[in-house]
């Protein structure tokens, strides 16, 4: 028997990969959806909403068009990822060409600690805000996006970073296996302020690969569980955290092949290990894009499993262009277990990023955003909000605004790095996706690079007495 039958009484799963193209256009006239291939629901469900078939309809077909161009998508990322790191292995184009002519051109190695990742180029940046100290109310706040950044590279790229630029400790990273997709699909890492008695732990998830086409899948997936008493869950986050196949959310999990480990149970566990053994820790979770997502779903399935001692360890979660997890019943049992008394679940939101704004806050889907949002404009004018503007992305009213504020991005990269220094220039790489952002505005703003820059010259949005002056 199907997960579904045996663990949620209400869900709706939709399956791109099932469904053709007449069932998705069978969805549009017919509000019978458990007879639609490419949904998955319990027997008897019907829509009649029309606007709630169209949405689905919406999702669905952008997630047949991504997976039909996931290997041309994979085959590109790889393509600019080698021929970037190439240029960065040998010194730039110049003495790439005089290495070729030499015969000693040197072949950037996937694995290396000098590789870097699509995001890794866009913003070249490793080093810590020397000017933001552990005392400093955006210190938790900074050190978070700058691990959700990492997040993104290899576990020696990692590694060496925290050890070398950060003078931190390496906890260890995890390439964890997804039950449903049947492949690796989450990636994370953790590591601590120091290798004895320490006081801070950090896990950060890796996001939304950029040429991923499953990754973004998931991100514009429309699909959900409902776990009683706590709310309906995106279904694809969840899966990416860990949910099992056959069991759903157990307690504890026996792993039957230690190559496949899942992302929750393997950081929960090792988690216990080291709060345990630095009695004074608490730690903090991480995470832009996919990754927010996976940060704030994490701390949400410990308080499910009633994990009190962890959870009362927890320092505060950070996430960055985070989509939206989940309904507004979850968004109640979030905010009653993450932040009463205390608030410690920070949802930092850049400007028109477009991810944060799916999947949309309407009465046809119920997804909703917990808690406040900490919104900075373009100026990197800073402002607590319950919710970002333009809460959906595609408000009509807000159409010329975001392409004149596009053109305003373009034209700040290119003097930003004189007005704020040398660290916040921007490479023509990232121009380039800048000059793209005249086309789809909302694309661009959901780059680290600016959620970097708000943590940094941006106002301190999380209260002093919430940050890590307690310390």
């Amino acid at each position: 028997m199907d997960l579904q039958d045996d663990y949620y009484d209400d869900f709706m799963i939709l399956r791109p990969d099932k469904g053709g193209w007449l069932d998705l256009f069978y969805l549009l006239f017919s509000g019978k959806v458990d007879e639609n291939k490419a949904i998955d629901c319990p027997i008897d469900t019907v829509i009649d909403q029309s606007r709630r078939r169209w949405a689905i309809f919406v999702s669905l077909f952008l997630q047949m068009i991504l997976l039909l161009f996931k290997k041309p998508m994979a085959l590109l990322g790889s393509a600019l990822e080698f021929w970037m790191n190439l240029l960065l292995e040998n010194g730039g184009f110049g003495k790439l060409i005089r290495n070729f002519l030499q015969g000693n051109v040197a072949i950037p190695d996937k694995t290396s600690s000098n590789y870097r990742s699509s995001i890794g180029l866009l913003d070249t940046r490793v080093d810590l805000d020397k000017k933001i100290k552990p005392s400093d109310s955006k210190y938790h706040v900074s050190l978070s996006i700058m691990a959700a950044k990492l997040a993104y590279e290899n576990e020696a790229c990692i590694q060496t970073i925290i050890h070398n630029n950060w003078q931190m400790t390496f906890l260890g990273f995890y390439n964890c296996w997804n039950d449903f997709q049947e492949e690796y699909t989450t990636q994370a890492f953790m590591f601590c302020d120091k290798p004895v008695d320490a006081e801070l732990v950090v896990v950060a998830f890796r996001g939304t690969e950029p040429f991923n086409a499953s990754q973004w899948c998931t991100d514009i997936d429309f699909s959900w569980y409902e776990i009683p008493k706590v709310g309906k869950i995106h279904g694809g986050f969840m899966k990416a955290l860990g949910l099992q196949r056959n069991s759903g959310w157990p307690e504890e999990l026996e792993l039957k092949d230690a190559t496949k480990p899942f992302a929750y149970y393997a950081i929960r566990e090792k988690l216990r290990e080291v709060l345990d053994e630095n009695k004074k820790a608490k730690f903090i979770v991480a995470g832009h894009s996919l990754g927010g997502a996976l940060a704030i779903l994490f701390p949400t399935i410990l308080a499910v499993h009633g994990e009190d001692k962890l959870l009362d360890k927890l320092k505060g979660v950070y996430t960055f262009g985070q989509p939206r997890v989940g309904d507004e019943k979850l968004g109640e049992f979030v905010e009653e277990k993450l932040d009463r008394p205390k608030r410690r679940y920070f949802r930092i939101v850049y400007c028109n990023d477009l991810v944060p704004r799916v999947p949309y806050d309407d009465s046809a889907l119920l997804f909703k955003h917990c808690g406040e949002c900490l919104y900075y404009d373009s100026c990197y004018r800073g402002k607590v909000m319950s919710e970002e503007p333009n809460k959906n992305y595609f408000s009509l009213w807000t159409v010329i605004p975001k392409y004149v504020n596009a053109a305003w991005e373009l034209i700040r990269s290119l003097f930003i790095g004189c007005v704020e220094g040398s660290d916040y220039t921007e490479g023509w790489l990232l121009r380039l996706a800048r000059i793209v952002g005249l086309v789809i505005p909302g694309i661009p703003p959901h780059s680290p690079q600016d959620y970097v820059n708000s943590t940094r010259l941006g106002t301190a949005l999380v209260p002093a007495d919430e940050s890590n002056k307690d310390k």
